[in-house]
């Protein structure tokens, strides 16, 4: 795994070094300086120097660097890196030269629980902070902790569950959802999709008593048409359920997700930890429904006018509405003056964006608005100057009790010894990510 990590400022000098393995030394620092920090150059986050693979990540002016002479598993190192990052924000707010030298007793005390021998171990911020406590600067000794709570450390550490203690109680057992989607898209001028995709996160916010065995459901096209084959039933509940469920591409889940379950029979089985954890996240790209359309028709009247209609339509449902939209129609840079007419929300054109600023503060579902601007453009004698590049659309957006994969929770099962009924709420959530369409 990583045989070396390093802290260094942006002079290149060394703050924390701690070596795993004997086949680096701490002269290979010296390399890095001198290729990296003092190249001018536009840099990858790795850097091969002779059989040594240097891979950093910046953070304000500190270099936080892993090394290995292996064929590691790069994806792995980074997420260490960045786990380390929040660990250390953790610790202290400012991760900065001055705060590395200021606790570096806490950094080495950190980087030695988080990594053994280049592997990392224990990433997690809140058991850590169990057994390496920080007072007023200064470590706290661990003989000052009680006897009963060195043993819970001991268990949470190295048991199975390291992110959950078996002594939680709450007087009220609550378990939230949220099912958060970002839609991606690209359209033609012509309005043909050229690329479209959603990425979503289910996270969850649990408050639930002792040690609760949680099996989570949702309607993936793979489990669905298992169910469908081992219980057969009418052609048209079939078809029903071919139709709601969704084929996921990728899916990344929390690491008290027991992925040895999921792999055998698709069911997402975990103990929940204390509080707000992201459950998992995933990508699709077949069957999305777009929450909204744009129909945009720009017309150029010569040199000096422009004209501009652009129509929103909502795909969803009229029980339903959009919050905070906001449509960004890119105009030349030589533009004077913007006439413009709108049937809902305000807009403006907003000379430092070049472009005019659609805003609707509710949106309902399954209806259309239209936005006419008559653009007036400066004349320009420079006969070298570009055509307008005609930039896309975009929008900004978000859709409550709306999921463009079609993403459900069907069921959320809790099981714990004491047999409580916790009380769950789901929540749906559709925002724009990149959603732009050409004109």
């Amino acid at each position: 795994m990583i045989s070396a990590l390093f802290l260094m400022n942006g002079k290149g000098e060394v703050l924390i070094s701690r070596i795993y393995r004997d086949d680096i030394s701490r002269g290979v620092a010296n390399a890095f300086r001198l290729e990296v920090i003092g190249s001018q150059e536009t840099r990858s986050p790795v850097k091969l120097i002779g059989s040594t693979s240097f891979m950093y990540i910046k953070v304000g002016n500190i270099y936080i660097v892993g090394v290995s002479r292996q064929n590691v598993n790069a994806c792995m190192v980074f997420e260490v890196l960045h786990q380390l990052v929040d660990i250390f924000k953790s610790y202290f707010d400012n991760l900065d030269e001055d705060s590395i030298r200021n606790n570096f007793v806490l950094v080495y005390e950190l980087l030695d629980e988080i990594l053994d021998f280049g592997y990392p171990q224990n990433c997690s911020t809140d058991v850590l902070k169990l057994y390496i406590t920080q007072g007023q600067g200064k470590l706290k000794s661990l003989d000052k902790l009680k006897q009963d709570k060195i043993s819970k450390i001991t268990i949470q550490a190295t048991g199975t569950t390291p992110w959950r203690t078996p002594d939680i109680k709450y007087k009220r057992n609550e378990l939230y959802i949220d099912v958060v989607e970002s839609v991606n898209l690209l359209m033609s001028a012509e309005g043909n999709i050229l690329r479209a995709d959603v990425s979503g996160q289910v996270m969850m916010k649990c408050f639930l008593s002792g040690m609760p065995e949680c099996k989570f459901g949702m309607n993936d096209k793979v489990i669905m048409d298992r169910e469908k084959s081992s219980n057969g039933g009418s052609a048209a509940r079939s078809g029903a359920r071919r139709a709601n469920g969704i084929e996921i591409d990728d899916i990344t889940f929390h690491q008290c997700v027991r992925l040895g379950k999921f792999d055998s029979d698709r069911t997402v089985s975990f103990i929940p930890p204390d509080g707000e954890f992201e459950l998992m996240r995933y990508r699709t790209t077949e069957h999305i429904n777009l929450p909204f359309k744009v129909i945009p028709i720009v017309r150029e009247m010569g040199r000096t006018r422009l004209e501009c209609s652009v129509t929103v339509k909502s795909n969803f449902s009229s029980k339903m509405f959009g919050a905070n939209v906001k449509v960004i129609i890119p105009t030349p840079k030589n533009t004077a003056v913007c006439k413009i007419v709108v049937a809902a929300g305000k807009a403006k054109y907003m000379p430092e964006q070049d472009a005019i600023i659609w805003r609707i503060r509710r949106f309902p579902g399954d209806t259309e608005f239209t936005l006419r601007a008559e653009v007036e453009l400066m004349a320009s004698v420079n006969l070298d100057k570009k055509a307008w590049s005609r930039p896309p659309i975009s929008m900004e957006f978000q859709v409550t009790m709306f999921t463009a994969s079609g993403f459900s929770v069907r069921f959320l099962k809790v099981v714990e010894k004491s047999n409580y009924t916790p009380i769950k709420w789901v929540r749906y959530l559709t925002k724009a990510g990149t959603y732009q369409n050409r004109i």
